[in-house]
């Protein structure tokens, strides 16, 4: 009981240190501090046994998969799933100025606390269990490549690396988001609270109608990377075509977030020659394509064994009701039990890639 009364005075006492600005209605993207969450969980937590704290680390000691064969280059990044094109946003509120908002602490600040804890915001958020913490990232990057069968012709290894899984023997996969059209300010509470990292990936005419959401994302530590202006098919567009699309989403992200983004998504998983050069060009570093994809009823597979590996990257979209018939926090809730019940962590791929 002791111990547990030390963690919630913490908790209060980092609630008042660097919080989060407060006073936003559900209608801005705004939300109750995590931290002022978990002050108040540490007193449910309880609940959980005082006995039973312990270091708080999860055991991700499972055998590493080796990864399978290649797919098909440049055709729609899973059979039945490519991109959709995206429906009406959902205005959260007035645009943030690029630059506001303090630094995150980091992706993983809660895991810092037990598993009572984590037990009970899993609890709040309809987790069977709580998300398994990744490994640090690693000190040295990993070299990636081009996946075979992806290569363009004519290209070489200077053009950005296509890839859809990132060499790792880390049990740990990598969460992407694609397009912007839903503006959940309860994917933001939810992703902060449960410490689950993730990457979006912006297409400008889904997110215009309110850049603030993203600016609110970006302040929790989610990377906003580069998807194109407006999601068309680059390898039907001339070359002027596909580097308006590409080099001007970068400035547009580069304006308002105050930082050129180095990761592209080809909308679709589509790209030729022209598509990579353009992107090395407006200062892409890497293609980062998927090897699943998340809904809220099932997963689809790009590999033959219908599996997760260490390293995979999983695709899924900013979408709602209107188009799923479930909200973003049933989609996460699913995801995340098919990616904890198979013993992976989520990492932040941008400290990977």
């Amino acid at each position: 009981m002791r111990l547990v009364r030390q963690k919630e005075e913490l908790a209060v006492n980092r609630s008042g240190s660097g919080a989060r600005e407060s006073g936003r209605g559900r209608g801005s993207g705004g939300h109750r501090p995590a931290r002022t969450v978990l002050a108040a969980l540490l007193i449910a937590a309880v609940g959980f046994g005082c006995a039973s704290e312990t270091d708080g680390r999860a055991d991700a000691d499972v055998e590493h998969r080796t990864r399978p064969s290649a797919g098909l280059p440049g055709g729609p990044g899973l059979p039945g799933g490519p991109g959709l094109p995206g429906g009406p946003g959902q205005k959260a509120g007035p645009e943030r100025p690029a630059g506001q908002g303090r630094a995150p602490a980091g992706p993983y600040e809660n895991a810092k606390f037990g598993p009572a804890v984590r037990a009970a915001l899993a609890k709040k958020w309809g987790l069977d269990r709580p998300p398994l913490i990744a490994p640090p990232p690693p000190a040295v990057r990993p070299r990636i490549t081009t996946r075979e069968g992806f290569e363009v012709q004519g290209g070489d290894d200077s053009l950005p690396p296509v890839f859809t899984t990132v060499p790792t023997k880390d049990r740990v996969v990598f969460l992407t988001m694609d397009d912007g059209a839903e503006k959940d300010p309860e994917l933001l509470q939810m992703m902060d609270e449960l410490d689950i990292p993730y990457s979006a990936f912006l297409t400008d005419d889904e997110v215009r109608d309110n850049y603030g959401y993203f600016g609110e994302a970006q302040r929790l530590g989610v990377g906003l990377n580069n998807h194109t202006l407006s999601h068309p098919y680059l390898p039907g567009l001339s070359y002027s075509e596909q580097q308006r699309e590409i080099c001007d989403q970068q400035a547009v992200i580069e304006k308002r977030y105050g930082k050129r983004p180095v990761l592209f998504r080809p909308p679709y998983g589509n790209y030729n020659g022209d598509t990579l050069r353009i992107a090395k060009s407006c200062g892409i570093k890497a293609v980062p394509l998927w090897n699943a994809e998340a809904f809220p009823d099932h997963m689809e597979w790009r590999e033959g064994d219908q599996d997760l590996h260490p390293g995979d990257i999983i695709l899924t979209h900013f979408r709602g009701r209107a188009e799923w018939g479930a909200g973003m926090a049933d989609l996460v809730r699913a995801v995340m039990k098919t990616i904890t019940d198979k013993g992976y962590a989520v990492a932040r791929l941008e400290d990977y890639v």
